[in-house]
């Protein structure tokens, strides 16, 4: 018997069963990864994967965009400075991805200790402000150094805190993801057109809100980052000029031997419009600029790997190392 299905139905389910094998593939060889990184121990795994990734990772195409990045952000550093940082950055990247399954070995600060151990933390006064007043409040970070511990921390001082993120698209590794996740950092919200319901439920609700606001977001405003516009998340703005809720900074910094800081700020005076309100641009300029010192701190500590400025293929090419050209 013939199939009746029109031959584009069947071209997409073919294509749709060819790409979930190929997700269940890299999921595989992923978690098989993860295994041998487990057993190495936290040390050994980051060391490891820190000093792979610095070897092979400048060779990757992608890193033609982080040097289209660094040289917008940095044209006063030489070349060779830049390609320095390059190295740094895909050091601290396989570092990280190396410590992902040692999270919560990796965490091991106690308020009521006095002598830091792997991680220390600065501000931790702003942190029980948060924990002790029952009052909502808004918290960002970026991706730098190890960007998932500032969540394992709230999440293992008993912080409510709902964290929204975009989940990876492979469906296997989005769904690891998530249960590593959710053992370690509190509650989830994947990020999509109606996410903004549940923050502002959660928000209601007296939680607190954590996200990431570094990267490209197509939908955002477009305002300077490192001196070039580039479309930006407005949800920390949004949020704050409806519910006028507190807003604060966390960072995460790579430290010699394995170690980590956490920092949170003080409570964020964002600039207000003439009715009192948060003025969502130039709150959300002021968040950018926040981030940019973060970075121009600690640059081969972030994640430069984003287009964030969305450089074309041309502008790519014109970025590729002089061996290449």
């Amino acid at each position: 018997m013939t199939s009746t299905k029109p031959p584009d139905r069947k071209r997409r389910n073919r294509r749709s069963r060819g790409k979930r094998f190929g997700d269940w593939l890299v999921y595989s060889i992923a978690t098989g990864l993860l295994r041998i990184i487990t057993a190495l121990g936290p040390d050994r795994a980051s060391n490891l994967g820190g000093r792979v990734a610095r070897l092979i990772g400048p060779h990757l195409s992608v890193s033609n965009i982080a040097r289209a990045n660094l040289k917008m952000a940095f044209p006063q550093k030489s070349e060779e400075k830049r390609e320095e940082i390059l190295k740094g950055v895909w050091e601290n990247l396989g570092r990280t991805a190396c410590e992902y399954p040692h999270l919560d070995q990796l965490y091991d600060f106690e308020i009521e200790w006095m002598n830091p151990r792997r991680v220390e933390v600065t501000g931790i006064r702003n942190f029980q402000q948060m924990l002790w007043d029952g009052k909502p409040a808004i918290i960002f970070t970026a991706h730098l150094a190890n960007w998932e511990l500032p969540a394992v921390c709230a999440a293992r001082h008993g912080l409510d805190m709902t964290i929204l993120f975009r989940p990876p698209s492979n469906a296997f590794i989005a769904d690891y993801v998530m249960n590593v996740r959710a053992g370690t950092m509190g509650r989830l919200l994947s990020r999509s057109r109606g996410a903004i319901m549940h923050v502002a439920a959660s928000i209601e609700r007296g939680d607190h809100l954590g996200l990431l606001v570094d990267q490209r977001f197509s939908r955002g405003l477009s305002v300077p980052f490192f001196q070039k516009s580039t479309p930006t998340n407005t949800t920390v703005a949004r949020v704050a000029r409806q519910f006028d809720c507190p807003v604060f900074g966390a960072r995460c910094i790579r430290l010699p031997n394995n170690r980590f800081r956490l920092e949170v700020t003080d409570p964020i005076e964002l600039p207000r419009d003439s009715d009192g309100r948060v003025d969502i641009a130039a709150a959300t300029q002021a968040i950018n600029k926040i981030i940019e010192g973060w970075i121009r701190e600690y640059p081969e500590q972030w994640l430069w790997l984003h287009n964030r400025w969305d450089f074309n293929k041309k502008q790519l090419k014109k970025n590729r190392p002089k061996a290449e050209g």
